[in-house]
């Protein structure tokens, strides 16, 4: 998988956006879809989750048990608006010059994905269980069957989708520290201009390095008369 923060190239503050390439990452689609799922989830309750019957008062679709309602809709907004939050993050990642923000925004991502892909899973669970226990005479002509069912079902596939956001943050937190993904180093491309600078070595030959910090290889100090001495003398016939 691709490591997070090479959506662009250059130095921090000064990456460029390419919307190609973001909206096209894997992970960026995964949010989105959640992002859907979990405004599916709560309109489907809000819009067709209550109903009256003989009175004013609104009851829950399933099993009558308000809590169920409320529990879709809490869960279904604020995966909502973590969906946004975390792209908006997952923009601006690029230009986190900083390691240590960057090692907390992946743990904040990882635990958010965990506690999401948690609390779909029991809102699947106990969505599917009100609704089996739900009986035909509370829902004359089956008002709300269809919303009901779309609700379980992207319950399902918030599950599927969050738990693969989890195992990826999982993965970039884990690889973050062993690699570059809390530095710039790959991001930072060999300039073209660097100046060369020349080692000389003893036999007046030189090594040419693009970096000034780094010692040339194999060479040492070597004094003038040692060489002068050292020089084999013609032979004398």
């Amino acid at each position: 998988m691709q490591p997070a923060g090479a959506y662009g190239a250059g130095k921090a503050g000064s990456v460029s956006f390419d919307p190609v390439a973001f909206f096209t990452h894997p992970r960026t689609v995964l949010r989105l879809l959640s992002w859907v799922f979990s405004i599916v989830v709560f309109s489907c309750i809000v819009n067709e989750g209550y109903i009256n019957i003989g009175s004013e008062r609104l009851l829950c679709i399933f099993n009558n048990n308000a809590d169920a309602c409320n529990f879709g809709v809490t869960v279904g907004v604020a995966c909502f608006l973590g969906s946004i939050f975390f792209l908006i993050l997952d923009a601006y990642f690029p230009s986190i010059s900083s390691v240590r923000d960057r090692k907390r925004a992946v743990l904040l991502d990882l635990v958010f994905s965990g506690l999401a892909c948690f609390l779909w899973f029991v809102g699947f669970c106990f969505l599917a269980n009100q609704w089996q226990a739900t009986s035909p005479e509370e829902l004359p002509l089956a008002q709300g069957s269809d919303a009901a069912r779309a609700t379980i079902a992207f319950c399902f596939f918030s599950i599927l989708s969050w738990a693969v956001l989890t195992l990826s943050a999982l993965r970039r937190f884990l690889t973050g520290s062993n690699s570059n993904l809390f530095t710039w180093q790959h991001l930072d491309p060999v300039p073209s201009n660097t100046r060369a600078t020349p080692y000389p070595i003893a036999n007046g030959a030189t090594i040419v390095t693009t970096n000034p910090y780094q010692a040339p290889p194999f060479t040492e100090t070597l004094d003038p008369q040692k060489l002068t001495q050292q020089r084999p003398l013609a032979p004398a016939f």
